[in-house]
């Protein structure tokens, strides 16, 4: 798999990650666990690292932890969560659970959850960053609703991360935020690659064009994942899933050379 550097500290990143919204929000089956533990197998073995989760996802951050820890996979994981509360104490309290669900001494990537009482989180965070117990920060959304106050913030502050929203039809990133992002130094995260499920809708029953096939994409999964990575500001791709299978479909996306800028312009067009 392709890795992309982050710009504040010059680390490698796998260009493709999993989101585990919905997906690892499942009770304590056997069965429901022996699934998820095969997504991050296929995650880890495809040259994946990157897993976001956040306390708003229900159980995800407990069976994350668990699934982590009873696979020995902690090393191999680039571990992202978020805060998600107001206030100081709520906050600290909060992403103190986190690391323990987690089963993290330290988180490598706390965000802020759709900018929720940002000011207050993010002083937090710069001493947790001073102290060792995360290694880097960030800000999160992802609504284009929101792109006005991110800049906002991305001017103003010193971040090493920002995740947000960016597909084939929502595209709203590319005009601001993610050449932003370049500028200021900013690893980009990106959530929602498939939009919010429109997009597979218009694509079923249709083939896979021969010239994206030619560049290794067999399923629209790889194809809306190699768009989005076309961008160079773009670090990584988190798509949510349950299924193994698709894990694996979503880390080929990360393989092999991303798309000429004459192939984004006939998928752009073919979409519309």
């Amino acid at each position: 798999m392709l890795t992309r550097t982050i710009p504040s500290s010059g680390e490698a990143l796998p260009v493709i990650g999993i989101g585990t919204y919905k997906g690892f929000d499942v009770g304590s089956s056997s069965k429901e666990r022996t699934v998820l533990g095969g997504v991050l197998r296929n995650l880890f073995s495809l040259g994946g690292s990157v897993l976001d989760s956040s306390p708003m996802y229900g159980r995800a951050e407990e069976v994350a932890g668990d699934l982590l820890a009873a696979q020995h996979m902690r090393e191999k994981t680039f571990v992202a969560t978020k805060v998600w509360t107001q206030g100081r104490s709520a906050g600290i309290d909060q992403m103190n659970h986190s690391m323990k669900l987690l089963r993290c001494e330290r988180i490598d990537l706390m965000q802020i959850h759709n900018l929720l009482d940002w000011r207050t989180h993010l002083a937090t965070l710069r001493a947790w960053k001073g102290e060792g117990r995360i290694r880097y920060l960030g800000i999160t959304h992802y609504s284009s609703s929101a792109y006005g106050e991110m800049e906002k913030i991305m001017r103003a502050e010193t971040l090493d991360f920002v995740q947000l929203n960016y597909s084939l039809d929502e595209r709203e990133a590319e005009r601001r935020l993610l050449p932003l992002a370049a500028e200021r130094g900013m690893a980009v995260l990106v959530n929602l690659p498939f939009g919010q499920g429109s997009l597979f809708r218009t694509l079923r029953g249709k083939p896979i064009p021969p010239w994206m096939q030619e560049t290794g994409c067999d399923t629209w999964s790889q194809v809306l994942l190699k768009f989005t990575l076309t961008h160079k500001a773009v670090t990584c791709v988190i798509p949510g899933t349950g299924n193994p299978d698709h894990m694996a479909e979503n880390c080929h996306a990360g393989v092999g050379a991303m798309l000429e800028e004459s192939l984004v312009k006939k998928l752009v067009a073919l979409f519309k």
